[in-house]
């Protein structure tokens, strides 16, 4: 089986060794859980609907069409040990370590440098006092919401690995510290946040874990919360160690998709790590249509060695006569050379009564049911030619990869 990705190879330049990934770790024993088969079941009577029941009895194999986004952060914390091999359990190809670093500059995986008075229970814990800002209630006199700020750089690498992981949430109207962490949506759940579960991780150990699983893996250099350089480490060291990470433990470029929203991060790594470099993923921070970047910009990114852009799901979608369409921006950056992923599936809650939400917006209007999940992929696949697509449930896409031939 060859890695979906390797057909932006660019004239060779750069070599993809699926096959001999997947002979490691879970191979093919990939289990999807009944949840693409609702999602299929839950769509509207269609040419893809009937396509997509064709092939529900398999067989099912990992695929790199299908990345994990955190992990598997629906149902299990995120960046956790168990949220990760839940994504390669259910045909995730490639995983995603979000990387920032501890006060003693160790590199870990967090989707923030702030975030772990929302993802641990770091409140509950004597670490709480370390936090840069400590718990504070919710004001009724004042409206304030419940608040604190806990940041990795904030405490040692040995501090770290003493907390756990849980459901990225938190109730504003918390007057306690147990409210405040009770706050998960009720689309997801907690029955994986308990205290022997949520295993933190370095991001050497998401590298080791990554290769016993056989998956790639698309590290994102985390922005830092704290002013760089922070006690002599500057950003460029900092963007650095996480590819030296790699290279220590002889992971090849090719099974590295590293990621930033800093342009200063990518081209360094074009730069400095040409073979790193090749595959950099330039994630787009735009929140509204309005922000993307136009036709130009594009152009400018290609000029300047980028290879890959990952926008938000809205930027690649438009309706056409109630119909989800590839979007100008879509059709914009490949008339730039670039290549297309983009985040994040499954990441909405309830479809049917939230139309999507914020990955959605501009084509609300054409959601109406949780099948439309399948309709959005189909488009994404085959209208706009995206390279993979992260989820938070990679069993999805997994089903619909493997349905249509998508390695």
């Amino acid at each position: 089986m060859q890695f979906h990705w390797a057909r932006f190879a660019l004239a060779g330049t750069l070599s993809v060794c699926g096959a001999e990934v997947l002979a490691q770790g879970l191979g093919t024993n990939i289990q999807l859980g009944p949840r693409p088969f609702f999602l299929v079941e839950e769509m509207a009577d269609s040419p893809l609907k009937t396509k997509l029941q064709s092939c529900s009895n398999g067989p099912f194999t990992k695929t790199g069409f299908s990345i994990g986004h955190r992990g598997a952060p629906l149902m299990f914390p995120e960046h956790t040990k168990e949220s990760y091999q839940a994504a390669a359990r259910m045909g995730a190809g490639v995983v995603e370590c979000d990387v920032t670093f501890t006060k003693d500059k160790q590199l870990v995986c967090r989707h923030a440098q702030n975030d772990l008075h929302t993802t641990t229970n770091i409140l509950a814990t004597p670490l709480a006092a370390k936090c840069t800002r400590p718990f504070t209630p919710f004001d009724a006199v004042k409206k304030a919401p419940a608040s604190a700020e806990c940041r990795t750089s904030d405490i040692t690498l040995a501090e770290f690995k003493t907390l756990r992981g849980k459901m990225d949430a938190f109730n504003p109207m918390a007057a306690t510290v147990a409210e405040f962490m009770a706050g998960t949506a009720n689309w997801r759940t907690d029955l994986y946040s308990g205290p022997t579960s949520g295993t933190l991780m370095t991001h050497q150990e998401s590298i080791a874990l990554f290769k016993s699983l056989g998956v790639k893996m698309t590290p994102e250099l985390k922005s830092a919360s704290v002013p760089m350089p922070f006690d002599g480490f500057t950003q460029q060291a900092y963007a650095q160690k996480m590819l030296d990470e790699y290279k220590a433990a002889g992971v090849p470029p090719s099974q590295v998709f590293a990621q930033s929203f800093d342009k200063n991060d990518i081209l360094y790594w074009i730069r400095s790590e040409p073979a790193f470099g090749a595959q950099a993923v330039f994630l787009d921070s735009a929140n509204s249509l309005a922000e993307l970047p136009d036709l130009d910009k594009l152009l400018a990114y290609r000029r300047d060695g980028i290879r890959i852009v990952a926008p938000p799901i809205f930027a690649l979608l438009a309706t056409q006569d109630g119909k989800l369409v590839a979007s100008n921006y879509a059709r914009n950056a490949k008339q730039a050379g670039l290549e297309i992923i983009t985040w994040s599936l499954e990441r909405s809650g309830l479809m049917a009564t939230g139309k999507g939400g914020w990955y959605y917006q501009g084509v609300n209007q054409a959601v109406q049911r949780e099948g439309d999940t399948m309709q959005a992929l189909d488009v994404l696949a085959k209208d706009v030619g995206v390279l993979g697509i992260f989820s938070d449930w990679p069993a999805t896409v997994t089903y619909y990869a493997n349905c249509m031939g998508l390695k």
